[in-house]
């Protein structure tokens, strides 16, 4: 148990007791726990001063509020307890700070002028016969490379802009003969020009230079054309082999998408022998292609024009893309294969039409989940079919043993052969297969 605290502090802070007195009553005056009015005047307010009347109770009062015009120093408390800054106190401060500031940038600008002034007859940079040095960097353009292959093969390539009344169209081709100025594009750019009145064909080249153009013949059984422009000197497209490029293979196109001529892409050839059936409004191109499939960025404009191989050796004619509806390329572009076009392009040049084998049949595709093929839907007379006994109905599966899943493959696979050659047809009818042998005739 703790001692007793000593009298001292208990006669000075203890509670009042009998004959003892403390600090609570002051002399002369009235004890009591409770203050009144009667009481003596110093002690009138006692009970809500707690520093003179140590039994009142405790409390939190309003925050000192002074009148801001009376109130030392820049901080200042508004009637409602804010705080703020008092800016007439301040603004000396602040503008003297700001003189200083900008005393000091003038006196360095000033001296850097001074200085670059006094230096001028020095420095080159600032003499009215001053000039930058100039650094040729070296570039290496590898063989092979698109900027080496667009270099070779822009000026083989051609605009062709066709003009029919108050309307026209634009495309591209590919200089096949510059001594004779033959070039080759698609028959469905110049389709609509031919044998009307008044219509305009003119091809423009890499130069700027234009010329009128004629059309020498076209062929819509394969949508090739070919036209002749009276321009000597023309720089002639390297022709390569179709057998010559395989899928992967890089690849370059020129042409003119959307009007705008001399445009490269690359891509690389993502298939071969696709079949694909080309036609349109507007033209009379009813053809099925066995194309070179490529992602080179291909659009509208582009058809006609070069689709080469590293070499820069033409290896197509770049004429359909695969659409979603935009009209834009998606990565998927078909090229008329460069064996095709040299084939119907010389018989364009030497008679004006092209001849290509026919089975004498029309098909559509069909499958049975198993396999597919091409039904004949009819048969014309006298035709290489009708001579070989093939019916409506029968379903073509095959063609010298290649197989035909569709009637593209069908149309592909004639083509490819010669008129008056006999190829073997593998034929399902009544649910069992034969094969029968016919004389390819001409068309």
């Amino acid at each position: 148990m703790p001692p007793p605290p000593p009298e001292a502090l208990l006669r000075a802070f203890g509670p009042p007791a009998p004959g003892r007195g403390g600090l609570q009553p002051p002399p002369g005056g009235r004890p009591g726990a409770r203050r009144t009015a009667s009481g003596p005047w110093w002690k009138a307010d006692a009970t809500s001063d707690p520093w003179r009347d140590p039994s009142s109770p405790a409390g939190l009062g309003a925050p000192a509020v002074y009148d801001e015009e009376d109130a030392p120093g820049p901080l200042v408390i508004d009637p409602q307890g804010r705080r703020k800054v008092r800016l007439r106190d301040v603004s000396v401060r602040l503008a003297t700070l700001v003189v200083i500031g900008v005393l000091a940038v003038g006196a360095v600008g000033g001296g850097v002028g001074w200085y670059l002034t006094r230096t001028a007859d020095e420095t080159p940079l600032f003499t009215p016969e001053a000039t930058l040095s100039q650094v040729e960097p070296g570039v290496t353009r590898e063989p092979g490379s698109v900027s080496d292959i667009a270099d070779a093969v822009l000026p083989t390539v051609v605009s062709i802009e066709v003009r029919v009344g108050q309307g026209g169209a634009t495309g591209s081709g590919v200089v096949i003969d510059g001594e004779n100025g033959y070039i080759v594009t698609n028959n469905h750019v110049v389709s609509g020009a031919d044998g009307v009145e008044g219509a305009e064909i003119r091809a423009v080249f890499s130069d700027g230079s234009g010329s009128a153009a004629r059309i020498v013949g076209r062929d819509p059984a394969s949508d090739l054309a070919v036209i002749k422009v009276e321009k000597p000197g023309l720089v002639t497209a390297t022709l390569g082999r179709s057998d010559g490029i395989v899928v992967g293979d890089p690849v370059v196109a020129v042409g003119s998408p959307l009007g705008l001529a001399g445009t490269v892409t690359s891509g690389i050839v993502s298939a071969l022998e696709r079949p694909v059936r080309l036609s349109g409004a507007g033209t009379d191109t009813n053809a099925v292609i066995s194309a070179v499939q490529t992602d080179a960025p291909i659009n509208p404009g582009n058809s006609g024009g070069a689709l080469v191989d590293a070499s820069g050796a033409l290896v197509g004619i770049n004429t359909a893309i695969a659409s979603t509806g935009a009209g834009g390329s998606i990565g998927l572009g078909f090229a008329i294969p460069i064996d095709t076009v040299k084939r119907i392009s010389e018989q364009l040049i030497s008679t004006g039409s092209a001849v290509h084998a026919t089975l004498g049949v029309n098909a559509r595709s069909v499958t049975d989940g198993t396999r597919d093929g091409a039904l004949v839907v009819n048969v014309e007379p006298g035709g290489a079919a009708a001579q070989a006994g093939i019916r409506e109905e029968d379903i073509i599966i095959a063609v010298d043993d290649t197989p035909v899943g569709s009637s593209e493959e069908l149309a592909v696979a004639v083509d490819a052969r010669q008129p008056g050659e006999d190829v073997v047809l593998e034929v399902v009818r009544g649910g069992s297969s034969r094969t029968v042998q016919a004389t390819l005739g001409a068309a």
